[in-house]
């Protein structure tokens, strides 16, 4: 089963997102509430991948991200972006920030959960 670390300061929203994942994919989930807590949960348990809001306290999503891609025990999480903005320069910016994926909200979580598989598919068949 794949673990996945959901970063969300909304709670409501982080909630929403574990619950589809766990209920519908059967992932295993963490979560964290800001930036700082997404790169030290993912530095002391490394997920499988990453769902990540842009907008966050403490740390946003692109720092968050370009600080887990500097080091080595978390460079290759896939880290999937969620944000209500969708302007292509923010996507472009998550992108150059490491990000996989960049999810615009609202999103129906069975379409969350299939693109969550989809990147996890696609890193089992890339080779190593």
């Amino acid at each position: 089963m794949a673990r996945i670390l959901v970063a969300e300061d909304e709670r409501d929203i982080r909630e929403l997102v574990a619950f589809s994942l766990r209920g519908l994919g059967g992932f295993d989930v963490t979560q964290a509430a800001n930036g700082v807590e997404a790169v030290e949960r993912a530095q002391a348990e490394p997920p499988d991948l990453i769902l990540m809001d842009v907008r966050m306290p403490k740390m946003n999503g692109f720092e968050a991200c370009r600080k887990l891609k500097e080091s080595d025990r978390t460079k290759n999480i896939p880290v999937i972006f969620l944000s209500a903005r969708g302007q292509e320069s923010e996507i472009q910016q998550g992108l150059t920030a490491g990000a996989v994926e960049y999810i615009i909200k609202p999103f129906a979580p069975d379409e969350l959960v299939n693109q969550v598989r989809t990147v996890l598919a696609r890193l089992k068949a890339s080779p190593k």
